[in-house]
């Protein structure tokens, strides 16, 4: 399990920021990658573990394996932001490159899978994954009894369906806003909807939040979690990321900062005066990134 992680007063918000970035990784993924490649190691015998991912998955893959004394192959589309494939070879994993986004990469993971017999720790659809991102709920309401709206940054869904089971079932009360990067609008669409609602790309500089092929069992659970589903736009997280570290102190990555991007607009900072938490998920900035700042 991974200890607590601050939860801070930003005066230049009126709002709380739960801080996932001093993770060994620098996301909040250790948290589900740990808790389940613990577990399925509980049940059986894993001799190599697998992920798709943009980045922050496959680190937290690739450092759980290593902790656990499990070898780890990690799947990536191509081109992917080298601040993070870079932190994924540090941890001893072997990288595939494979597709032009997660979809493909993911796709090209299972085939190996079903090839080589790998456990393929897929935080999408795992279901020990959320198990492990609810401890952030549990800590939210247990620092912060008195919090009344968490805004979670919504990817593949594995953190915000962790997260709000674990703070509703502390405090039925709580409202639990979903963040999505506009340019990448599959689960907010779906949510809408109820239904699953695919997209043909998701072109967005949040790479943790590029998902364009929803699950259906995802869309039913946020539809039962998940009371409100904003989009940000790249102009709002590149801002959200300038004022965490002009004004907090705080470095985040685009899908990091979405969170406080969505508080900065109006339609969720209206009624802020009811105690919100933003969890500020990861820190990888990209170089590309980083000199648009």
């Amino acid at each position: 399990m991974v200890l607590p992680t601050p939860l801070v007063r930003a005066r230049s918000l009126n709002a709380y920021l739960k801080i996932e970035t001093g993770l060994p990784t620098g996301s909040f993924k250790v948290r589900g990658a740990l808790h389940s490649l613990t577990a399925n190691l509980s049940r059986r015998p894993i001799s190599e573990v697998i992920a798709a991912s943009t980045g922050n998955h496959g680190a937290a893959v690739a450092w759980a394996a290593r902790q656990l004394g499990v070898a780890a192959t990690i799947f990536l589309p191509t081109h992917p932001n080298r601040v993070k494939a870079d932190r994924i070879r540090a941890l001893g994993a072997r990288i595939v490159e494979s597709g032009v986004d997660l979809s493909a990469a993911i796709d090209a993971a299972y085939a190996y899978a079903e090839r080589t017999g790998a456990f393929f720790l897929h935080d999408a659809s795992d279901p020990d994954v959320p198990a492990g991102t609810a401890q952030i709920g549990s800590e939210v309401v247990t620092q912060l009894p008195a919090v009344e709206r968490i805004c979670v940054p919504m990817g593949d869904t594995a953190l915000i369906r962790g997260v709000a089971t674990a703070a509703k079932r502390a405090k039925p009360s709580i409202h639990i806003v979903g963040v999505v990067a506009a340019n990448a609008p599959a689960y907010l669409l779906s949510w809408e909807q109820d239904d699953v609602v695919e997209t043909s790309t998701a072109e967005t500089i949040a790479d943790g939040l590029a998902v364009r092929r929803p699950l259906p069992p995802n869309v039913s659970a946020i539809r039962t979690l998940v009371d409100e589903v904003v989009a940000v736009s790249e102009a709002q997280m590149l801002d959200a990321i300038r004022h965490l570290r002009a004004h907090e102190g705080i470095t985040a990555e685009p899908a990091g900062a979405a969170a406080t991007a969505a508080f900065l607009q109006t339609s969720v900072s209206e009624g802020s005066q009811a105690p919100t938490v933003l969890l500020v998920t990861g820190c990888n900035i990209a170089p590309e990134i980083e000199s648009a700042l």
